[in-house]
């Protein structure tokens, strides 16, 4: 989870309570049907995605009309992500009843939202009018643009003891600590935890660390032993999060042309005297636990490619279902919106609020790139069960 920047899938396992299964890469067969949906939102927009001419909102939801809006193939893969989002719902994360900004709604809500997409498995549903409500999320200017950013599971080569180049800790959660925990500057300049015996590998880039510490995961290859392990989040420092992108606005004196994962470890390595200011920036100091198996938010069920969020739960609760408006990024611009299923599964101290969701993209350099190239505008609609008289706008 992030605070930058959609369609394939990882998924391989066995058993949470029904059955997992091989996901192939299939691409959707965007056909008609026979209420004229379209399968793309082709609104005017500006560069970054946002509609144009957009007007204010009265609330963070509103109930909308499916007429203008159109609704992807339920594909093996889409399947396999709603099975897992039922597992998610079962956890009971969500608590019943919540109120969502100013919609409430039921764990049966949800559930019978899941069921009904299920049951639409391999064809594009034409249906769902009679069945499901939208209600479109006002987002991050109250104007129905929501901003899409994306997360990725960083790959690090890392040894077991520190040697050669491989010189900086990455460490474990120090446990009940006296006092306030120290901060990243403490940690990294002063040593503050050196000695402690919570140095579970050492890589040869701080920068990697940081940005596998904003992923919330990451995948360490051991070259001394050529084993691979899934170090997942364990805990933090207590430290409040900044955004290390702040650090390079309003800055006259330094230039820098990309501010994404890629972009600040390239200056970095140019500018290595910066390191220290940039990264110490954020206080905020993360903690990992090496695991087996595949990658997994807080839902505690795998992340799928452009499928799976990281979103705020006080109005995206894991379990939920929203259809979206989504940008696709080509040739260094926003060419179009496409209709996709986006599945609440994971959290990040970052993605705060109804108009700001983290797309999950996948693993190493081609999830770096898609999420280095995701941070652009669409739109969003919460699908609840229709006519439910237990779903309704608070008044």
């Amino acid at each position: 989870m992030n605070n930058f920047k959609p369609v394939l899938v990882l998924v391989a396992i066995a058993v949470i309570g029904f059955s997992f299964q091989n996901i192939d890469n299939i691409e959707p067969d965007y056909s008609d049907n026979h209420l004229k949906l379209p399968v793309q939102d082709y609104s005017p927009t500006r560069r970054n995605g946002k509609t144009v001419d957009s007007q204010k909102m009265p609330d963070v939801f509103i109930k909308d009309t499916w007429l203008e809006l159109g609704f992807p193939e339920i594909t093996a893969e889409t399947a396999q992500a709603l099975k897992y989002q039922k597992h998610v719902l079962a956890a009971g994360k969500f608590k019943d009843g919540q109120k969502l900004g100013n919609l409430s709604a039921t764990y049966a809500d949800f559930e019978e939202v899941i069921d009904i997409l299920l049951q639409r498995e391999g064809i594009q549903p034409d249906d769902l009018h009679s069945l499901l409500d939208v209600h479109q999320v006002w987002g991050e200017d109250k104007k129905g643009n929501v901003l899409f950013t994306g997360y990725y599971t960083p790959v690090l080569k890392a040894r077991k003891e520190k040697s050669g180049n491989y010189q900086f800790p990455i460490y474990a959660d120090p446990g009940n600590w006296d006092g306030k925990m120290p901060d990243r500057a403490a940690i990294d300049r002063e040593e503050a935890l050196a000695g402690l015996g919570l140095e579970l590998a050492y890589v040869s880039d701080r920068v990697d660390i940081s940005i596998m510490q904003l992923q919330g995961s990451g995948y360490v290859d051991f070259v001394d032993s050529g084993t691979r392990k899934l170090f997942r989040y364990a805990g933090h420092n207590g430290h409040r999060y900044h955004n290390i992108q702040n650090f390079f606005r309003n800055k006259d004196d330094i230039k820098i042309g990309n501010v994404s994962f890629r972009g600040i470890k390239r200056f970095l390595a140019k500018n290595p005297e910066l390191t220290d200011s940039v990264l110490f920036y954020n206080p905020s100091y993360t903690f990992f636990t090496p695991k087996n198996g595949l990658v997994k938010g807080s839902g505690e069920v795998p992340l799928m490619k452009a499928i799976s969020i990281a979103a705020d739960p006080k109005y995206f609760p894991a379990g939920s279902v929203l259809l979206a408006s989504f940008p696709i990024f080509s040739e260094g611009r926003i060419t179009h919106h496409e209709y996709k299923l986006l599945l609440p599964q994971d959290v990040g101290g970052a993605i705060k609020g109804p108009g700001h969701v983290d797309i999950y993209c996948g693993v190493g350099k081609a999830g770096e790139q898609m999420a280095s190239n995701l941070h652009h505008y669409g739109k969003m609609w919460m699908l609840t069960p229709k006519r439910n008289p237990q779903v309704a706008e608070a008044m």
